[in-house]
């Protein structure tokens, strides 16, 4: 069903690519929300990558790798999204936090709160990793290939992410002192 979809779509129906587009959208932003941890860089993201996806939907080989390929296209627009955004924004950015389904607890709101500050110390390299990775749950070699970098780049990707996610959060858990020094 959805390779007749992208044929008809790559032949220029623009209901087809509307059909792909509505069943697609949601994992589409939650992997840019999840990259970009802002709702409007999310959105233009998303709506960049449906642009080059209309645009570019005839070049697509195979049909068969759409979902992959679409993947691809959230991805690099969220990466051209955080290099605009590091060049014109202020450093400080409130984050909103996804609704939970169940009511949480003080500590894993605080839990949550520190991992979000360590995953948005993370260059966005190494975050498209862990979110494809952790929340897609896509293999490394998938990864890889949906990034279009080498396993082993993949790999070290995420073990350099997961090593600066715990120091992150190990150096927001040490308690800070401060000294005064006095003349005596």
């Amino acid at each position: 069903m959805e390779r007749d979809l992208v044929l008809a779509a790559s032949g220029g129906s623009r209901e087809a690519f509307g059909s792909l587009v509505s069943a697609s959208i949601d994992r589409c932003y939650a992997l840019a929300f999840r990259m970009l941890r802002d709702p409007e860089l999310a959105r233009d993201a998303v709506q960049g990558a449906l642009l080059g996806a209309w645009e570019d939907l005839p070049s697509l080989r195979d049909p068969d790798r759409f979902d992959a390929w679409l993947t691809r296209l959230v991805v690099n627009a969220c990466y051209a999204e955080a290099r605009r955004e590091r060049r014109w924004s202020a450093k400080l950015r409130l984050i909103p936090m996804d609704q939970p389904n169940t009511p949480d607890t003080a500590l894993s709101i605080a839990d949550r709160d520190e991992l979000d500050r360590a995953f948005a110390r993370l260059p966005i390299d190494q975050r498209a990793v862990v979110v494809l990775h952790h929340y897609l749950g896509l293999s490394l070699a998938d990864v890889a290939t949906t990034l279009d970098i080498p396993a082993g780049t993949a790999r070290s990707r995420l073990h350099h992410a997961i090593r600066q996610l715990r120091a992150a959060i190990e150096a927001d858990a040490r308690p800070t002192t401060f000294t005064e020094d006095r003349p005596a």
